[in-house]
């Protein structure tokens, strides 16, 4: 069917809903308050106002979703499929509101109700299905998949109990269950008539020359979807979670000896593989649960898969065996992480197991599907698993990858014969302490493209980590730099800027942010800059009243806006922030100095089990009950730190931040997009030459940014040449003096041992290197004091920043994702027309 006739067809279908004029939400309104909710307006609470909208918004979306996947039967194109263990989505209402251009209809017909529509987008519970980046990303890259036309469905977990809320008592951080489904959501829609039976334990038997997987016992996973709206363009993708729920039938050997309390157990069991996310994006948790969530989540997605793919060829291509020989050209999946790694035998076991393909056809049909995502160089963070785990949970997974290996490894020996050393180190399983299966190196072998997501870090995962991977198999690996949506997070969280912008340059920078450029003409017109000033100051002072309104805590809106929020991981170094403040308290107190009033906002979770991480967020928070309390000081400084930090909490930081702190040890941040967020909003940057921090400074020109600290390289060497902290101690008077202070007690009368591991850990390690960066970073903190002096020069800069941000689009890396990786077409004007 060609294309006029789909867009025809579109066109003529019946049930269009009614076009979302301010009069048809005001009865669509109200036809969901007194008949989906049986309320009216009596004894309607805001939540039910809340999720009344939410209905109203979510009926102009279904239609567009019906008709989405109508044209993708029709035309059959390409689909790419994201498995991910997170999607941090944050919320659903106002982001749809702005895709479907209708922000301002639903804000008139809401005050014309005497509602107030941004109180009801604040009834929204956030759906915090992720920790932090990984999450993040993956929501950005659903946002751009749908607005750049790619067929996408995004595949994950709906964890019953999502990222912990963080409450602080006392300074430390305190962690309580996130029940984003208390009160239901009024954004999925649940799919029984998809669920899939996933297998576990067993044992492989041979039976009549083939392997089966015999005596499992089995969990039902249970797809529930939600809408990713592509922006003003009609089309809705779906993201589908799965959830675990128990077989029908209880156990009834333990029902009928009349224990129905173990029976009823034995369901919880099996229901608790989607009860909750693990809280930990750092360190790898070798635990069993994981385990099951991670081949949970991978069976079922293959199994829609490879059920959506026969359903779309049917009657168009060959059946049986031959068909599947089609299954690349339809078929892209790209694994964020090794956490979806079991994908990867559980084709090939569906392949040869159950569709009955050879082995060498099979394996290369997988490895023409998969792509590979790798997100950390860091080795706590990459997963190996115990093979005891697999032996008794997927046995025959364990078996399928033992042939992979072997098969890999006679590779491994033909290219680079006579030598052993490099067999053992490209096998897939490691020996010792114990044998483990690295996740990691199985993506890579079953895998036709492996990207890193910044140039640095592509870089590094091809010359230390993976080095023998791409010695071996150079034409694998690529580069995707990350990137964010410019919906969220200018258009959505920032209105006024965008406001500024669209007047400028018009709005097409909103599906193009490399348009932005156009802005840099702008940096010398008066007007403008003074524009810039005041967008910013009213970003603040929303910001100064939330931190009023939920800390009681008066901050100087006139104060440079000094920001870190990201997860509390040495390897970030939310140290080397307190090291400076600490120096620039002493500076007031003692040195009696004129220095820039500053508020240092730092927001982020420690992983539950992470104990120095936590006593972090306890030092912070004991930094700023002295500094913060000290008449010396009165309003020249202040400290902030954060609560419970998380999408929409962003929402209202980024805007107002003035300085983004980006001081990793260069070589462990893999990209960042917190960086990239910031940029766009007019922030400038003090960071070092780590992850996408060094394309930021390409693309604006280090000039405007602040960077200090030691390179790679540079690193490499001072740890090579046996790093000694103490030197730098003794080197410096002002990082002397913060350290004793730290180690004396100063900042915990109460017990004046309470940061003795802070002080220990720099002093005689400092495995991240702040001591050897911090005059670096003093003198970058100087720099940016000298400036602040100086706010239209300030304020230039932070213009320049802005229109230098469109290569960080969410929308270039999926356009490149799709070119180089997917081979996926684009199709994003063909929906365009307001159907």
């Amino acid at each position: 069917m060609d294309e006029s006739a789909v867009m025809k067809r579109r066109i003529t279908i019946r049930g269009i809903i009614e076009k979302d004029t301010v009069e048809n939400i005001k009865k669509a309104f109200n036809r969901h308050i007194h008949f989906t909710l049986m309320r009216d307006r009596n004894v309607a609470t805001p939540r039910d106002y809340y999720f009344a909208l939410a209905l109203t918004v979510k009926d102009q979306l279904i239609g567009r979703w019906i008709r989405t996947q109508q044209y993708y039967y029709d035309v059959d194109p390409k689909r790419v499929y994201y498995i991910s263990m997170e999607f941090y989505m944050g919320k659903f209402l106002k982001n749809a509101l702005i895709c479907l251009n209708s922000l301002a209809n639903y804000e008139e017909a809401m005050k014309q109700l005497n509602l107030d529509l941004n109180s009801l987008i604040e009834q929204e519970e956030e759906a915090g299905l992720g920790n932090g980046g990984l999450g993040r990303l993956a929501a950005c890259f659903l946002d751009s998949m749908a607005t750049v036309g790619i067929a996408g469905y995004g595949y994950g977990i709906r964890y019953n109990y999502g990222i912990f809320k963080q409450f602080i008592e006392n300074g430390w951080q305190c962690e309580s269950a996130d029940e984003w489904l208390l009160y239901e959501n009024p954004w999925e829609k649940q799919r029984p008539e998809h669920k899939v039976d996933v297998h576990f334990g067993g044992r492989v038997e041979l039976i009549d020359e083939r392997f089966q997987w015999v005596d499992t016992y089995k969990v039902i996973a249970t797809p529930y979807d939600y809408p990713v709206s592509g922006f003003a363009n009609n089309k809705v993708n779906t993201l589908r979670l799965w959830s675990a729920k128990a077989p029908h039938n209880f156990q009834m050997q333990f029902f009928n000896n009349g224990d129905y309390i173990r029976a009823v157990l034995d369901r919880n069991t099996a229901e608790n593989i989607s009860c909750v996310l693990y809280p930990n994006d750092a360190f790898f948790e070798g635990q069993e649960l994981r385990l099951k969530q991670e081949y949970f989540l991978v069976a079922a997605t293959l199994h829609d898969v490879i059920r959506r793919f026969k359903a779309d060829i049917y009657g168009r291509s060959k059946k049986g065996k031959a068909m599947f020989f089609n299954l690349p050209k339809k078929v892209a999946i790209q694994l964020n992480d090794t956490h979806p790694a079991l994908a990867i035998p559980e084709l090939m076991r569906i392949l040869v197991d159950e569709e009955y393909i050879d082995w060498d056809a099979a394996w290369s049909i997988s490895c023409q599907t998969f792509a590979y995502t790798n997100h950390t160089l860091m080795s706590e963070a990459l997963e190996r698993w115990p093979v005891t785990i697999f032996e008794s949970l997927l046995p025959r997974h364990l078996q399928l990858i033992y042939h992979i290996n072997h098969l890999h490894l006679e590779k491994v020996a033909r290219e680079y014969p006579n030598d052993p050393d490099r067999i053992r180190r490209m096998s897939v399983f490691e020996e010792y302490p114990y044998k483990k299966i690295n996740m990691a190196y199985l993506c890579i072998v079953g895998s036709h493209a492996v990207n890193g997501v910044a140039h640095l870090h592509s870089e590094l995962i091809k010359s230390s980590l993976f080095k023998d991977f791409y010695e071996m198999s150079p034409e694998k690996f690529q580069n995707k730099t990350n990137g964010i949506s410019p919906r969220r997070w200018i258009l959505q969280c920032n209105t006024a800027l965008a406001d500024a912008l669209v007047d400028k340059i018009s709005n097409q920078w909103v599906t193009n942010l490399s348009r932005l450029r156009e802005i840099e003409s702008f940096i010398y017109d008066q007007d403008f800059v003074r524009t810039i000033m005041s967008i910013k100051r009213e970003n603040k002072r929303k910001l100064a009243q939330y931190i009023k309104d939920h800390y009681d805590k008066t901050i100087n809106e006139d104060s440079l806006f000094d920001v870190q929020v990201k997860r509390i991981h040495e390897y970030k170094r939310q140290l080397l922030n307190c090291l400076h403040v600490i120096t620039k308290y002493c500076r007031i107190k003692y040195e009696k100095q004129n220095v820039v009033p500053r508020t240092v906002i730092i927001g982020g979770k420690a992983a539950p089990g992470y104990k120095m991480a936590k006593l972090i967020i306890k030092f912070i928070n004991n930094v700023s009950l002295v500094i913060n309390n000290d008449p010396d000081i009165g309003d020249q400084l202040k400290v902030i730190f954060l609560e419970n930090y998380c999408v929409s909490l962003a929402e209202l930081v980024i805007p107002a931040a003035e300085l983004s702190e980006q001081i990793s040890t260069a070589g462990t941040e893999a990209s960042g997009t917190g960086n990239m967020k910031f940029m766009a909003n007019g922030a400038l940057t003090i960071g070092t030459l780590d992850g996408a921090n060094i394309e930021m400074a390409e693309e604006v020109g280090q000039e405007n940014m602040f960077i200090f600290g030691h390179c790679v390289d540079e690193v490499n060497r001072i740890r090579e040449s046996g790093y000694d902290p103490s030197e730098y101690y003794h080197g410096s008077n002002e990082l002397k003096r913060a350290l004793d202070l730290i180690k004396d007690g100063y900042f915990s009368p109460e017990d004046s041992s309470l940061f003795t591991d802070i002080f220990n850990n720099l002093f005689y390690s400092d495995e991240y290197l702040l001591l050897a960066d911090f005059q670096s970073y003093m003198d970058a903190q100087d720099q940016v004091e000298q400036l602040y002096r100086r706010p239209e020069e300030w304020t230039r800069k932070a213009i320049l920043n802005i229109s230098a941000c469109g290569r960080f689009s969410s929308d270039r890396t999926i356009r490149e994702y799709s070119r180089d990786i997917w081979n996926a077409e684009l199709s994003e004007t063909l929906l365009r027309p307001n159907l």
